[in-house]
């Protein structure tokens, strides 16, 4: 057996709505082999699977619907097969958002909210919205009792965040991390299999390409 074949079959989603060329960099420096596509056959053959998206929820959904893509993410989601989700991938995961119409996935229960306005930082400088820049991320539990997508990554650690909206989930046992914007923010979300992430973990140096590799052994661990 060559080692390509030796490899999960990850692919990353074209939505059209998103850098994916990033993310598919951030996967090939850990070792995968990821397959770009909008090809609903891909994602059902897939071991693991990435639903990065930049700018409004509207857009994704509207893309993954007329590509034939919704049902097939959610019948994904159901396999148990990992499946990441990063910015407004992580957005659309859940039931409504203020920032489109649109319903997403609801495949986390709970709503997407506009971050506050007007808000001031300690020193009394106005808080500008969009979150953009590096922020710390506070991991939910520790090491060894957190989700496997985040193992070996230190509490506290910085990443980059580009938002104007902040996920709201039902369930509190949902949320893996916080940031603190001026508001707590969900940074993280772990469902099961499912796992997104607001900040962008391809942008985020070493620390956002460890959680690129846990996926790569999860998606490893599912072949098996």
């Amino acid at each position: 057996m060559t080692e390509n074949s030796s490899k999960p079959r990850i692919v990353v989603l074209n939505t059209r709505a998103a850098n994916v060329h990033s993310v598919e960099k951030a996967l090939r420096k850990v070792g995968a082999d990821p397959i770009v596509t909008s090809d609903p056959a891909e994602l059902a053959s897939a071991d693991a699977a990435v639903l990065p998206g930049v700018g409004a929820s509207d857009a994704v959904m509207t893309a993954l619907n007329t590509l034939g893509m919704t049902e097939p993410v959610k019948e994904f989601a159901a396999s148990g097969k990992p499946l990441l989700c990063v910015c407004v991938g992580l957005q659309v995961l859940f039931d409504s958002s203020e920032e489109g119409e649109l319903p997403g996935l609801g495949l986390v229960d709970g709503k997407v909210e506009l971050i506050p306005t007007g808000m001031t930082d300690e020193l009394g400088a106005a808080m500008k919205v969009p979150h953009m820049g590096w922020n710390e991320v506070q991991f939910t539990g520790d090491d060894a009792s957190r989700n496997p997508m985040f193992k070996d990554i230190p509490q506290g650690s910085h990443f980059y965040f580009v938002h104007s909206y902040r996920c709201v989930p039902d369930q509190q046992a949902e949320v893996a991390a916080t940031s603190n914007y001026g508001i707590e923010i969900c940074a993280a979300v772990a469902h099961g299999n499912v796992v997104g992430t607001q900040f962008h973990p391809e942008k985020s140096g070493d620390v956002g390409l460890q959680i690129y590799k846990n996926f790569l052994d999860l998606a490893s661990n599912s072949t098996n």
